[in-house]
């Protein structure tokens, strides 16, 4: 899938200029992972494929958004364009 959007910051950055600046440095790995996997993927459904991923869907106010672990209380969260396969508002946050 295409990500059309980025909202943080740094995440932006190892996207576009493969600059890990302003990320964790131990997690740097595993977001790649998880952004290449992104990328690659041309279902939702794939993302129950790596469970150690926590992949669910957000309710409430932030429903329709899928979040993805990263770390204790970080992770990767996104909308899902199905109609265009894009992923939308990529985020690496705490929600807690």
């Amino acid at each position: 899938m295409l990500i059309r959007s980025v909202r943080h910051k740094a995440l932006k950055r190892l996207i576009l200029q493969d600059d890990p600046a302003g990320l964790p440095r131990q997690y740097v790995v595993k977001i790649r992972t998880i952004i290449s996997f992104l990328q690659d993927m041309e279902s939702e459904d794939e993302l129950a494929d790596v469970p150690h991923w926590k992949a669910h869907r957000l309710t409430g106010d932030r429903k329709g958004t899928w979040s993805l672990f990263v770390s204790k209380n970080w992770r990767l969260t996104f909308r899902i364009d199905k109609d265009e396969l894009e992923i939308l508002d990529l985020d690496y946050e705490d929600y807690h």
